[in-house]
């Protein structure tokens, strides 16, 4: 049975083994019967100032990790944007 301390250190691990990125901050961590769904905070480089080799400035982007009761990764994706950041409503 995994834990809550497990899950984090998973998709941290792995979104930085995939993705180029430079800080990595799990911000939701849930559980649904035996899935682990997880929400991580990335900056990365931003590729378009990168294309047009312009000095880089990080942007914060969001992912979406899931996996199994094994923490065997099922699904992952870049997510447009993340209910509840940047929110003045507190």
């Amino acid at each position: 049975m995994s834990n809550i301390i497990d899950v984090k250190k998973t998709v941290v691990s792995f979104l930085k083994e995939n993705i180029n990125c430079y800080d990595v901050t799990v911000i939701k961590i849930e559980k649904i019967k035996e899935l682990w769904s997880t929400v991580a905070e990335v900056y990365e480089d931003d590729s378009f100032l990168k294309s047009m080799n312009l000095p880089p400035k990080q942007v914060r982007l969001f992912y979406s990790v899931k996996m199994d009761e094994n923490l065997e990764i099922t699904a992952f994706e870049r997510l447009t944007s993340f209910a509840g950041m940047d929110s003045d409503d507190q």
